[in-house]
């Protein structure tokens, strides 16, 4: 797994429950792809890219986003997405403090949005 220090950074200026859920999505966003890349987007906010963007980290007041960048189209039959539902670009999990994460279901999703990533960089831009 190659990790970015500003990620490293960011994560660490989180409180320890934040920063437990925060390793757990990296940990499975790796393993969904060890391809899987990590930098700073916006200023400070931590991106998994691999032919595009798969996720972003975003620790709040009471919870953590993760951001799936998956256009909407990636199935999820554990319902574990909670809004963004109808957006056209991204949907998110807020995961709370002491709140399990569906590891499995998780790492199905960010593989569905890594093979989509990669198909639409195959076929490239249309004319």
């Amino acid at each position: 797994m190659s990790t970015d220090p500003c990620v490293d950074d960011y994560i660490a200026g989180l409180p320890d429950w934040q920063q437990h859920i925060c390793c757990e999505v990296r940990r499975l966003v790796h393993e969904a792809d060890p391809g899987v890349e990590e930098t700073i987007k916006f200023t400070n906010r931590p991106y998994f890219v691999l032919d595009g963007n798969i996720c972003a980290l975003l620790g709040t007041k009471d919870h953590v986003n993760v951001f799936l960048y998956d256009k909407a189209i990636v199935p999820d039959p554990e319902n574990i997405i909670t809004s963004g539902h109808a957006n056209k670009t991204a949907r998110m999990i807020s995961v709370y403090r002491d709140q399990p994460i569906n590891g499995p279901a998780l790492v199905e999703m960010f593989r569905r949005i890594i093979a989509n990533n990669r198909r639409r960089r195959s076929v490239g831009p249309r004319r």
